[in-house]
């Protein structure tokens, strides 16, 4: 009766297999990708954006900081599992500059991400033709080495790596 037919029905369960598992396709390397640490978005007025995220959004949002070295000024807002850094240019000849000239209301410009090792990334990333910006790690807004990757070898993106 009801029982056999239920045995008989009973969903045949399938499993995938591949020849390789994705773990195999990952070339070793010297040195790790780390956590997403932040998205920068570039701003054309930095104290609208610290409000929109402070007393409209309720988000933890850090003092204005000023980096001469790479022309910005710079606003963490803290986002519990990450951050977003607000950038404002620092003088004319600052690359945010540019990038808001284009860009009038501003947007996403650069995503960072941590490594374990940037000395070791930056020579295994030469040795893959990745262009990077600078020929030595700059200090970054956490007081870190970081050095940024061509967006043409990047898939349109600028990325950062931060030394974690």
């Amino acid at each position: 009766g009801l029982l056999s037919r239920l045995q008989t029905s009973a969903p045949t369960v399938r499993t995938l297999s591949s020849s390789k598992s994705f773990s195999q396709n990952i070339p070793s390397c010297l040195w790790k990708l780390g956590r997403l640490n932040h998205v920068a978005i570039a701003v054309p007025d930095l104290e609208k954006a610290q409000s929109l995220y402070k007393d409209v959004l309720g988000a933890q949002v850090s003092e204005t900081v000023a980096l001469p070295e790479h022309g910005v000024y710079t606003v963490f807002v803290e986002l519990g599992n990450t951050k977003l850094e607000l950038l404002h240019p620092l003088g004319d000849k600052s690359p945010i500059a540019s990038f808001l000239q284009k860009n009038k209301t501003g947007g996403m410009h650069h995503i960072c991400i941590e490594v374990d090792d940037i000395k070791a990334a930056m020579t295994e990333l030469k040795k893959k033709k990745i262009q990077i910006l600078s020929e030595e790690p700059k200090i970054g807004a956490h007081g870190k080495p970081v050095i940024f990757l061509h967006p043409k070898d990047c898939h349109g993106v600028l990325v950062e790596l931060e030394q974690a």
